[in-house]
């Protein structure tokens, strides 16, 4: 049964902002359970999914940073989380607008 616009609104909404407490679990969850009930959700939520996923990678990589350089790489995993929380914001916004958004730093692995 597809979903009425301002639903697929919502739920794209919660896929992006999902991420600021539950990681990629939220986004992965509101695409599991509404995948084809409409074209909009399904895609803000593989876009959220799939920026979750980046961001968890960048979090490993700032963190390995930080450990090799004894503390001085820090300042990147601070970096990593103003800038995910940003594009984060971003993309709830857009939703909100019902606007097709794309995050422009971002690893397509789930298509």
């Amino acid at each position: 049964m597809p979903l009425r616009p301002d639903e697929e609104r919502t739920w794209a909404i919660l896929a992006h902002l999902g991420g600021i407490v539950l990681g990629f679990i939220a986004p992965l969850v509101v695409w599991l359970v509404f995948k084809g009930r409409g074209p909009y959700l399904e895609n803000q939520a593989k876009e959220a999914l799939n920026f979750q996923i980046t961001l968890a990678i960048a979090y490993a990589v700032s963190i390995v940073i930080a450990m090799v350089t004894l503390g001085f790489g820090s300042p990147l995993v601070a970096g990593v989380s103003i800038t995910g929380f940003v594009f984060m914001i971003l993309a709830a916004v857009a939703a909100n607008r019902y606007q097709w958004y794309r995050y422009p730093v971002n690893i397509r692995l789930v298509s």
